[in-house]
This record gives structure tokens, C-alpha cells and sequence, in this order.
């Protein structure tokens, strides 16, 4: 695996919305789901507003990879489980590029939706689904 290239990180960063594919028990993408995301240094982030009980998370955090999409960036990941120290600089990240929605910025960087903190990680080789 390689890391995200500069231009990737940017655009990525950058985008209001992601949406993400995770693989399916069948071995096949699931529907897309749009969900937030943020850059802390040159690592992208994500969570499940609610919690362990978002259906995309499931899946991502049991079969580990799947495609995102955002700020004209198609790409096939993995998908990453975060140490908890992590966590206060993606809730900042969370809080900057999202505090102009309080109402659901809180609940992002709550304990239960910091607890799915996946980190993506761009695949090389053979695509997913």
C-alpha cells in the first residue's frame, strides 16, 4: 500500500461529503453512503454518526476494505481502526471544517461516534467488489 498523494489529500480534505462503498459479506460493494471526512496531517478519517450501529461501519470494520468517493477522487481503501489518543486531533478536525452544523458536529465527536474512528488508507492492486 502507498500513501494518499498530495493532490488526493487536498481534494479529499477539501470535500463537504465522501461516499463510501464498503464491501459486503458477498465480497461485492454495498450502495454508497454519504458521511463526513476529515484530514488531520496526511491521514483522512471517518466515523459513523451513530455509532457502532451505522450499517456501512459494520461492514467496513468486518471486511476491511471498500471504495470512497469525494472532491473528484475515486479510490479503493482500507479501512483502518485508530488509537484512542488520535482522537482529539480528529475531533478538532471534525469541529473546524464542520462547527458550521452544531447540531450534528456534536454528536460527531461524541464518545459513541469516536469510538468507530476509521482511518482510510488508499490499495493498490487488485479493485474491490
Amino acid at each position: 500500500m502507498t500513501g494518499w498523494t498530495s493532490d488526493e489529500l487536498a481534494r479529499i480534505g477539501a470535500a463537504d461529503e465522501l461516499e463510501i462503498a464498503p464491501v459486503g459479506a458477498d465480497g461485492t460493494l454495498r450502495r454508497p453512503v454519504t458521511i463526513w471526512v476529515v484530514r488531520v496531517g496526511d491521514e483522512l478519517y471517518i466515523r459513523s454518526w451513530r455509532g457502532a450501529g451505522g450499517g456501512w461501519w459494520r461492514n467496513a470494520r468486518a471486511r476491511g476494505a471498500g471504495r470512497i468517493a469525494a472532491g473528484g477522487v475515486e479510490k479503493d481503501v482500507a479501512f483502518e481502526e485508530v488509537d484512542a489518543q488520535e482522537g482529539d486531533a480528529i475531533d478538532a478536525g471534525y469541529r473546524e471544517k464542520y462547527g458550521r452544523y452544531p447540531t450534528y458536529v456534536e454528536p460527531m465527536v461524541s464518545p459513541r461516534a469516536r469510538a468507530t474512528t476509521l482511518r482510510l488508507i488508499p490499495r493498490t492492486g487488485p479493485e474491490v467488489g
